[in-house]
């Protein structure tokens, strides 16, 4: 018997993380598989994060267990340090951390997110067809998924066997990086010389030394102690009294991309998508961006919110990001080399990045904060990360990165009105006001907007400048065809929430619920008719009797649907829809073809829409009435 899941993430590194955490916040069934016993990672890995990435995670409201845990500083360099501290963000500086630190935190992140992780396993095989793809596990298990996203590293199999090319530059010098103890003191720092670049540091927490040493000729394969000693040897007269590794690693200046980061049902994020020198600490901080990007359209495909196409628009926005980093890092290799050619020019661009815009250009460049998606002509902010303002509301101050906590879009509107009565269920509206100035990395102010259309990554959609010309068309876009929903139905914002009960009176009919307490961030969807009505939270099946008829509302594949069902005979009832979050599913027929009631049983209602049947299922135990329906396909 195979588990099922709608998307299995291979890999449980930093790309693989986020990914799921980006999908469980969108409600999606996802699973992570990663061949390590445990999160901890062999060698203390340099991780670093620069400012978007910071943003990134600050708009999951997750930023501070990452800032508590490292230093904050200003980590991009090109030929030399790029201070970014002028920079219009609120994060405008880098944070170092260890990778093993920024793991655990994530790891502990998606813990909370209820993700289940396949330990200890490997992916050994898949196969895709229409519907979805089978994946053969080390252990012998079998696992069942819409989608498989390959977060497995620069050797990644997924890539591999999905016939992915992996195109690019072979390398032209490698690099030994050892943990080891030593009995002599070291030379500490980084020494550079027509030998190479070479650099002796203290492992945090440890008597270790950590080593990188430039190799005179690319190296192949696993390393071993005796070559360590020998580059000390070439590099420094000695070997310090070099023993007890207890990490040894080989990494070259190769950068390759693969061709497509999509096959049909299989995509690539992270390492898997893209290698390159570690040199100016980009792969870290450009997997974990891939998958803020993937994350959200993933779910929208999953949901049946979105088609398929959306897919592609990941490779579109994502591609170009990593053709440019791997550009990067090898004139970052070029300039870090040791003879005097390379020093002259190391030097030339360093007093270039003295003067103001070109630091600005390679700050915001390397920092992330640059990344621009290709959305067409139009306001400067289109495509471009929406800045982290302080807005003011009606009922209170609020941040941007505030409204984007659990990754749904929003439209914030400074003035005017703006009608997207299609999609309430799926986009927040905020009315705002905001009084500072616009103003962007490297391009610098720009005119203030009269509303923005963010997306669930913090990129910006849309831009009004005065009216509401092509905002359907990127609601349209980017979060689905719209709504079709009866008047009586509407969706509402609301500021907290939780599970509630209701009491049933002893004639046996449930009373309409007292309105819950609700969840920042959360949005609920309100019924009425007559002086009935029905509150309900998104994806949580529940029901009510309004006006001598039973209201339903539901998940389908995605779409919130409201059913009134009238009972026309014992033991059967006929089903008018309301309203549904995709109007191809609200065209079908819908009809109840089993209903029955017991109030210390289960109530069941089966829908057929035409292509699937689903359950609804509701318990009731007298004298409360509790909501634990999920709903399930047959």
């Amino acid at each position: 018997m195979k588990d099922s899941h709608a998307v299995v993430i291979v890999g449980g590194g930093p790309t693989g993380l986020m990914l799921a955490g980006e999908l469980a916040l969108a409600r999606v069934d996802v699973a992570i598989v990663e061949r390590r016993e445990s999160q901890e990672l062999a060698g203390t890995r340099a991780g670093g994060l620069h400012a978007r990435t910071i943003e990134v995670l600050d708009q999951r409201g997750i930023a501070e267990r990452f800032l508590s845990r490292g230093q904050t500083m200003q980590v991009a360099h090109f030929a030399g340090p790029l201070d970014i501290s002028d920079f219009p963000t609120r994060h405008n500086y880098g944070l170092a951390l260890w990778q093993n630190h920024i793991e655990r935190i994530l790891a502990d992140w998606v813990g909370e997110l209820a993700v289940p992780i396949y330990r200890g396993r490997e992916v050994t095989a898949f196969a895709q067809d229409d519907t979805g793809v089978d994946v053969a596990l080390s252990d012998g298990r079998s696992l069942r998924a819409r989608f498989l996203v390959g977060c497995d590293g620069g050797r990644s199999l997924i890539r591999k066997n999905a016939g992915i090319d992996f195109v690019g530059w072979e390398p032209s010098t490698s690099y030994l990086i050892a943990e080891v103890e030593m009995t002599d003191e070291p030379a500490w720092g980084i020494r550079r010389s027509e030998k190479g670049t070479h650099a002796l540091g203290k492992v945090e927490d440890a008597t270790l030394v950590r080593v990188v040493l430039e190799e005179p000729h690319v190296g192949h394969g696993e390393p071993t102690l005796a070559e360590v000693r020998e580059a000390l040897v070439a590099a420094y007269g000695t070997d310090f009294g070099a023993r007890s590794a207890t990490w040894l690693s080989r990494f070259s200046d190769a950068a390759r991309q693969a061709s497509s980061y999509r096959d049909r049902r299989v995509l690539l994020a992270g390492d898997a998508a893209h290698v390159h020198s570690p040199v100016g600490g980009q792969g870290l901080n450009t997997g974990v961006q891939d998958a803020v990007n993937l994350g959200w359209k993933l779910a929208q495909v999953v949901h049946g919110t979105s088609p398929e196409s959306l897919l592609d628009t990941y490779q579109a926005e994502r591609h170009p990001v990593a053709a440019r980093v791997l550009r990067t890092t090898l004139a970052l290799t070029a300039l870090h080399r040791g003879d005097e050619r390379s020093k002259a020019l190391h030097e030339s661009m360093a007093e270039l990045l003295r003067i103001d815009e070109p630091r600005k250009r390679y700050g915001a460049m390397m920092s992330g904060l640059d990344i621009h998606y290709d959305l067409g002509a139009g306001h400067p902010l289109l495509g471009r990360r929406m800045p982290d303002l302080d807005l003011v509301t009606d009922a209170g101050p609020l941040r941007v990165f505030t409204l984007l906590h659990d990754a749904r879009p929003a439209l914030i509107r400074f003035a005017g009105a703006f009608d997207i009565t299609p999609w309430p269920s799926r986009v927040r509206q905020i009315d705002a006001r905001y009084n500072g100035a616009w103003e962007l990395p490297v391009l610098g102010a720009v005119a203030a907007p009269t509303a923005v259309l963010i997306r669930p990554d913090g990129h910006v959609a849309w831009v009004s400048e005065g009216t509401d010309h092509g905002l359907r068309d990127a609601l349209a876009t980017w979060f689905g065809s719209p709504d079709r929903f009866d008047p009586r139905v509407r969706f509402v914002d609301a500021t907290s929430m939780e599970i509630w009960q209701m009491v049933l009176p002893s004639d046996g009919l449930p009373s309409p619920p007292a309105p819950p307490g609700f969840k920042t961030g959360a949005q609920i969807a309100l019924v009425t008719m007559g002086e009935r009505y029905l509150v309900a939270f998104p994806r949580v099946e529940v029901d009510a009797v309004l006006e001598d008829s039973l209201a339903t509302i539901a998940a389908l594949d995605g779409a919130t649907v409201v059913l009134v069902v009238d009972f026309d005979r014992p033991g059967r009832a006929v089903a008018r829809l309301l309203g549904a979050g995709d109007p191809a599913r609200a065209a079908m027929a819908v009809a109840v073809v089993k209903y029955s009631w017991a109030w210390d049983e289960t109530e069941e209602i089966l829908v057929e829409t035409g292509v699937t049947t689903h359950a609804v299922r509701v318990v009731y135990a007298a004298p409360t009435f509790t909501v634990q329906a999920t709903l399930r396909g047959e």
